[in-house]
């Protein structure tokens, strides 16, 4: 199995370390990471945990509900992406929902991962909530449809995700799929084509069934899957094969390491 989202330097261990916390995942069968940065401060922490951990990918980006009022250019993130392990911009995006942040600074520097990302050949990690329509519109505009990428954590109608499929686009799939009022995620999970699909637990929030509640971690991935997976009538080991492919599909730099 591939966590292709989840936020490594994020984890709340206790007096674990990360590398216990990588080798319980590794045991229920996780054998890759993909750390995900969301602020310019902090965007030392994705890449530190990568070159401590063959097993482990970053990106670099400004999630929307970290950004202040100044947009990173798209020099800026170029250069952040100057580095062997990562693998992706992002995570970016739009997030109206309870977020006091700005929505013209979020798009502007949406637009900007898109267009570093374009000119690096590089995917792009993609957090929507509540923000459909400008989403869209600004993938269609600006995304770089030899370097697409994937709308993460996904969360909203069959709609938006055939739009973005239509796109060229990948889904990926989080925990939310476990929770008892996901039906609208589960009909997501069952349509889109296995060729474009992700699972990932964006630990260490979201943790799934019967989880939910605590901290996740990536060991928790396994119930993902399998949700997944029976909502499909496919085997887990099948699916695991399938999106472990679409991985290395979409993340190529991951795929050389």
């Amino acid at each position: 199995m591939i966590d292709s989202h989840c936020h490594l330097d994020r984890l709340e261990l206790g007096e674990r370390s990360l590398a216990s916390a990588l080798d319980e995942a590794r045991a229920v069968g996780v054998d890759h990471f993909l750390c995900i940065g969301v602020s310019l401060d902090s965007a030392g922490g994705p890449l530190a945990v990568a070159e401590a951990h063959g097993d482990v990918s970053a990106s670099v980006g400004v999630h929307p509900l970290y950004h202040s009022d100044r947009v990173p250019s798209v020099a800026e993130l170029v250069a952040l992406a100057d580095h062997p392990q990562v693998v992706a911009l992002g995570e970016t995006g739009l997030d109206y929902f309870k977020n006091d942040n700005d929505p013209g600074v979020q798009q502007q520097a949406f637009i900007h991962h898109l267009q570093a990302a374009s000119q690096l050949g590089l995917p792009t990690i993609v957090h929507t909530r509540a923000a459909v329509d400008d989403t869209l519109a600004i993938m269609r505009e600006y995304a770089d449809p030899q370097h697409v990428g994937v709308l993460h954590c996904f969360t909203e109608s069959w709609d938006m995700a055939e739009a973005a499929l239509d796109l060229g686009w990948y889904i990926s799939i989080s925990g939310i799929v476990t929770f008892g009022n996901a039906d609208a995620l589960r009909e997501v999970a069952r349509r889109v084509p296995a060729e474009r699909l992700l699972i990932e637990t964006d630990s260490p929030w979201l943790a799934p069934k019967p989880h939910r509640g605590l901290k996740n971690e990536p060991k928790y991935l396994p119930w993902v899957l399998e949700c997944v997976a029976a909502q499909r009538g496919v085997r887990p080991g099948a699916l695991d094969e399938q999106t472990s492919e679409n991985f290395y599909r979409l993340f190529t730099r991951a795929a050389v390491r």
